[in-house]
C-alpha cells in the first residue's frame, strides 16, 4: 500500500472536518448558521464518516468504573488548566478577555439544558471518536504513535483557524495535547477520553464557565 493510499481516508476526513469547522466559525458563514445545530450535525457527520472509514472503532470504547473515573479526573484537571490559562493570558494579552467572551457569546439565547445534552451525547463524543479514534489512530499506524499524536494535535488546532480567535486556537491546542497524549499512551481507553471531552465541554461552557 502506498503512502497516498494509506492516508486517503484520513485526509478526506480532515478535509471534511475543515470544511464543517470553517462554516461554523468563519465570519463570512457563521452568521448564517446556528452554531449549535451546525456543531451537532457536524459531530454526527464525523461519527458516520469514522464508522465508514474505520469499522469497529467502538471496540476501543469501554465504560468500566476505572474509565469513568479517569474521564472525570481528566476533565477536572483540564478545567483547572484552562482556569490558570485564562488568568495568566488576561495578564499578558489585552485581547484575551474579549476573545474568550466572544467564544462564550455563542451560547447566548440557547437553552443550557439542551446544550448540555448535545455536548454530553453527541458533540463531545463525536470529536473524540473522530480525532483520536480515527485520525490519530490512522496517523499513528501510518507513521508512529508520536508523529501521529503531534500531527493530529496540530490539525485539530488548525481547523479552528477560521474563527480568527487566538484564544480559541490555543484552547484547541491545549485540549488536543491532553486528549492526544491520553490516547497516545492508552489507546484502549478511548471511552475515558470521550467521557473527559464531553464532561469538559459541559463544565467549561455551562456548569462552571471561566469568565
Amino acid at each position: 500500500m502506498t503512502q497516498k493510499e494509506s492516508l486517503k481516508k484520513p485526509a478526506a476526513g480532515v478535509l471534511l472536518a475543515a470544511v464543517l469547522w470553517t462554516i461554523m466559525f468563519s465570519p463570512w458563514t457563521a452568521p448564517h448558521v446556528n452554531f449549535w445545530v451546525m456543531m451537532t450535525c457536524s459531530g454526527a457527520a464525523l461519527t458516520i464518516f469514522t464508522t465508514w472509514a474505520r469499522p469497529g472503532w467502538w471496540k476501543e470504547v469501554r465504560l468500566k468504573f476505572s474509565d469513568v473515573a479517569l474521564g472525570v479526573a481528566l476533565a477536572a484537571a483540564l478545567w483547572g488548566v484552562f482556569w490558570l490559562g485564562e488568568f495568566f493570558s488576561t495578564l499578558l494579552f489585552d485581547f484575551a478577555r474579549g476573545q474568550v467572551d466572544s467564544i462564550y457569546g455563542m451560547k447566548e439565547g440557547e437553552n443550557p439544558f439542551v446544550l448540555t445534552l448535545l455536548m454530553l451525547l453527541i458533540i463531545g463524543p463525536a470529536e473524540e471518536i473522530f480525532w483520536r479514534g480515527f485520525i490519530q489512530n490512522r496517523f499513528s499506524a501510518r507513521w508512529n504513535p508520536n508523529t501521529g499524536f503531534i500531527v493530529t494535535t496540530l490539525v485539530y488546532s488548525l481547523v479552528h483557524l477560521s474563527k480568527f480567535n487566538f484564544m480559541l486556537i490555543m484552547a484547541a491546542m491545549v485540549a488536543g495535547l491532553v486528549w492526544g497524549l491520553a490516547y497516545r499512551f492508552f489507546p484502549e481507553r478511548l471511552g475515558a477520553i470521550i467521557i473527559s471531552h464531553a464532561l469538559w465541554d459541559c463544565a467549561v461552557f455551562i456548569w462552571f464557565p471561566i469568565m
